[in-house]
């Protein structure tokens, strides 16, 4: 049971993060209908300018302290992700308003492919290290309810932790502020959110910059674990499932999805991995995902789309 539990809390773990990636293409698509593919290139920017920012501040201004420093590259790095979602909306989607949904796809292909080139001119193409003072070391909890106690890994449950906290910030902004319920009503439909006086491109600019916000701080977590490169920009595609998973409308979705996509790749490579020779864990969230698209293509929480005639 203990052995169980231990993989179980590390699916969640991992879940948290993917739910926290996912979160990011849930938002966007809501408010301007755009699946953004460019998702994984604004975490892979947004780790990129914390890493880079992080040495550069301490070096420019003569100090030698990590939390100082990282509490300036973050906001530095916050800063460049408005830039760019005040930059794509007032290049980009603001010329694209009511095109197809294959215009807006193909447009954010190119967002995503353009972000990587800016990327690697303004930060280099080295692989950089983050270091926010999350702890390496496992430790060992529940030690009184079973022998050895249940092994966790602290890094993983500080970024959990985090990613938790942001979800829940999120979901008040969304509930309780004038904002969030605008973004919400332009999720609803565009056009009754202008005819009210909505303005449209403003709120495209504020759902991209909360998602610049959510890729940086994934970017973070991702980049203190496994450093930062520019595989980064296609590893964050294993959080599609995710939101095929939970729906592709519904921010519960993305949290529940991951979580459940996490705990299905750990259990099912622990577990049924040795009978088949291992690598479920790589394949598992796709195929899962390819069943919901047969069988429940709007998600566990999308809404279902009714076409009358």
């Amino acid at each position: 049971m203990g052995f169980f539990l231990e993989t179980l809390f590390g699916g969640l773990m991992t879940g948290m993060l993917y739910s926290l990636i996912g979160l990011g293409f849930v938002l966007i698509f809501k408010a301007s209908g755009v699946f953004n593919f460019a998702q994984g290139a604004m975490v892979l920017v947004a780790a990129l300018s914390m890493a880079r920012f992080s040495v550069w501040i301490p070096h420019w201004f003569g100090f030698d302290n990590l939390l100082l420093a990282n509490i300036l590259a973050f906001a530095v790095s916050a800063c460049v992700m408005f830039v760019l979602a005040w930059a794509v909306e007032k290049l980009v989607l603001r010329h694209l308003v009511n095109q197809e949904a294959t215009t807006l796809l193909m447009a954010t292909l190119g967002i995503a492919y353009f972000l990587e080139g800016l990327g690697q001119i303004a930060f280099g193409a080295s692989v950089y290290s983050i270091n926010v003072g999350m702890p390496k070391d496992p430790a060992f909890i529940l030690e009184s309810m079973f022998e050895g106690g249940i092994l966790i890994s602290l890094e993983d449950l500080t970024a959990a932790l985090v990613a938790a906290t942001l979800v829940a910030v999120l979901a008040l902004f969304f509930q309780v502020t004038a904002t969030g319920r605008a973004l919400r009503a332009v999720a609803d439909d565009h056009q009754a959110a202008q005819s009210v006086g909505i303005p449209l491109n403003r709120i495209w600019v504020i759902v991209w910059t909360v998602a610049g916000i959510v890729a940086l701080v994934a970017g973070v977590i991702w980049g203190s674990k496994f450093g930062v490169q520019f595989t980064l920009a296609t590893a964050t595609l294993r959080a599609l499932p995710v939101v095929i998973l939970g729906g592709l409308t519904s921010v519960p979705g993305a949290i529940i999805g991951g979580l459940l996509i996490g705990v299905g790749e750990k259990v099912s490579e622990v577990y049924l991995g040795p009978l088949v020779g291992g690598g479920i864990e790589i394949w598992f969230a796709y195929v899962l995902a390819l069943v919901f698209l047969l069988f429940r293509p709007q998600g566990l929480f999308g809404e279902k789309i009714i076409d009358r005639v």
